[in-house]
């Protein structure tokens, strides 16, 4: 439930930088999914991964809402944001055991 929140987030966030709404690629749809069946160490990494994810953009977001409410440009440091949150969403995906490791079933 929180990987669909973060990503509830993003699309504000992509939204306040003015880009194009995001596809979903397959791994990034089912992650959730993916580091369950996988378990072990790659799920409590992605675990705690969506929990800092979730920290960072919850009160960047709300910043940036109050910004853009107020009247004030919110694009750039929007799109920086939305840097970071995509830099990190990458490093969360690779996570993903490559094809041949086993997952836990």
């Amino acid at each position: 439930m929180k990987w669909t929140a973060v990503h509830e987030a993003a699309a504000a966030l992509s939204e306040l930088a003015g880009l194009a709404p995001e596809f979903r690629t397959p791994d990034v749809r089912n992650f959730p999914a993916i580091m369950r069946d996988t378990g072990g160490w790659r799920l409590r990494l992605a675990q705690q991964g969506v929990e800092d994810l979730s920290a960072i953009l919850e009160p960047g977001l709300a910043a940036l809402l109050a910004l853009h409410a107020s009247g004030v440009p919110a694009g750039v440091a929007a799109r920086a944001l939305w840097q970071e949150f995509h830099a990190a969403r990458s490093a969360l995906l690779a996570l993903i055991p490559p094809l041949g490791i086993e997952r836990r079933g």
